[in-house]
């Protein structure tokens, strides 16, 4: 029996401008070396049918399914600031489209599958250490209930890729809601195509915002609907310690998922200036940058839209200023009950946003460990037992003064110390994936082929909000000798 993918090409049936069709290149000798069996199952496919050696040779590109149509997709992008008209898809190919379990479309790309017209003198091929990189991070970011791309395979290709020295090739299968980007919109603007602006927005909203297009202004709407979505989704990012590593416009998806895993990190110690991507030497996109960031991204769209708004510039303008406005309401009202969730506030009072804001602040001063501090302090809720959330501080007299002020608060609420503590630990994980274990887990693979540790760092990260005992070493920060202090990117 072959293997069989229901696919539909919608976005393949967009103008020829939209993308260019190019097939995957064949590689030399491909090995399945993961398959999400519940995600393929997620999207009606046959786990035990991908798992074959053909199976692994479509998730290579060496092979094309029937029913697939490859596109590498166009797109421009603001890199760290500056404009580049034509970026697109140099090393990643979509191969179609299904329609999940829950009617949800999903777009099945290949990451490293070769070149495309938008390579750029690439060669279009990923390395292994990407690959898992953010096989791990973006599973982990599903399991942490945080939207994103997902990925269903990662296949060793039998050839090498040279990057600073040669190293395994890959090839990651990655699952996105789609793959229209800021980026995509300006591809079109840029080059005052206002109708491409226009067709790429009409398949937007079919695709993610339907309820936008009954509305009185469905463009607007559009636009409304992203902002909320970028919004919620980068106050959920900080809430967890995560920093995107790279939040340039072609980064930014409309769908409001999470979407490329390469520079990124989660914090050890907690440090509002927190950056590890090798290439943001002036920490454009540090942890407490992402907010404002989010919101310019949001304003590049923005000027996409306008010529769709309304034919009068400064009306168009004045619109999408109103809409983009609606940001920093919906970032704040998120965010603030996110850290209220977090410190087990069922209610709101005067003062709170001091307490949380006096607790980060002693985080930052203290070298205290984001996600242990936060962990610790649910531990704790159930048993007023505080000593292992002040062993975080590396001045626990400061955590002791807070530790008052917090237990005065807690003691307001109407809820048991046992429903306190529950409702924090579904909210503060246990388990991230820290920089030095995806390290370790890389050079695991890449010097010894030995992939044991990966698996073991997906099963930890898959209940990242339960203790696991048999586990427990995973939730340790890492010792000095251990640090990861920078994060590259994938390319």
């Amino acid at each position: 029996m072959t293997v069989h993918f229901p696919f539909q090409n919608t976005y393949a049936a967009l103008p020829a401008n939209f993308f260019a069709r190019v097939a995957p290149t064949p590689v030399a000798s491909p090995r399945l070396i993961k398959l999400n069996r519940p995600l393929a199952v997620q999207l009606g496919l046959d786990p035990d049918l991908l798992a074959t050696p053909e199976g692994a040779e479509i998730l290579a590109g060496k092979r094309v399914p029937d029913g697939a149509d490859p596109i590498a997709m166009a797109y421009a992008g603001h890199q760290f600031g500056q404009f580049v008209p034509q970026l697109g898809d140099g090393r990643a190919i979509l191969l179609g489209e299904v329609i999940d379990k829950d009617g949800v479309r999903r777009d099945i790309q290949l990451k490293g599958s070769g070149p495309t017209p938008f390579s750029r003198r690439g060669d279009g091929r990923a390395a292994l250490g990407p690959v898992l990189r953010e096989y791990i991070v973006s599973e982990a970011m599903f399991a942490l209930g945080i939207p994103t791309t997902r990925s269903l395979a990662a296949v060793i290709t039998g050839e090498n890729v040279m990057r600073e020295t040669m190293l395994p090739g890959a090839v990651l299968t990655r699952v996105a809601a789609s793959h229209i980007r800021v980026g995509t919109f300006q591809f079109f603007a840029a080059r005052g195509d206002t109708d491409g602006v226009r067709q790429l927005a009409d398949h937007a909203i079919a695709r993610h915002y339907p309820d936008a297009a009954k509305a009185e202004r469905p463009y607007h709407a559009l636009l409304q609907g992203v902002v909320a979505r970028q919004a919620d989704l980068v106050a959920r990012w900080l809430l967890v310690g995560f920093i995107h590593g790279v939040m340039n416009t072609d980064n930014c998806s409309i769908s409001g998922e999470t979407i490329d895993y390469g520079p990124c990190a989660f914090m050890d110690d907690y440090n509002p200036a927190t950056v590890f991507s090798s290439i943001d030497e002036q920490g454009r996109y540090a942890y407490a940058n992402q907010p404002r960031i989010a919101l310019w991204n949001l304003t590049r769209l923005a000027e996409c839209l306008l010529p769709l708004f309304s034919d009068d510039k400064d009306k168009a303008i004045e619109q999408a200023q109103f809409i983009l406005g609606e940001f920093a309401e919906k970032f704040t009202t998120a965010f603030g009950a996110g850290w209220h969730r977090k410190l087990g506030l069922f209610t709101t009072q005067d003062g709170d946003d001091a307490l949380v804001q006096d607790l980060l602040d002693a985080m930052a001063k203290n070298d205290a460990d984001f996600t242990l501090t936060f962990r610790r302090l649910s531990d704790g809720a159930g048993n007023a037992d505080d000593d292992s959330a002040r062993a975080q501080f590396t001045d626990p007299a400061v955590f002791d003064e807070w530790a008052v002020r917090w237990r005065q608060r807690i003691a307001d609420e109407p809820q048991s110390a046992a429903e306190r503590q529950a409702a924090m630990r579904a909210v503060n994980p246990a388990f991230i994936p820290r920089n030095h274990r995806v390290e370790a887990v890389i050079q695991a693979a890449v010097n010894n082929d030995d992939y044991a540790p990966f698996e073991e760092l997906l099963t930890v990260l898959s209940k990242p909000f339960e203790d696991q005992p048999a586990f427990a070493a995973y939730a340790d920060p890492p010792m000095p000798d251990e640090r990861v202090l920078q994060t590259f990117c994938g390319t």
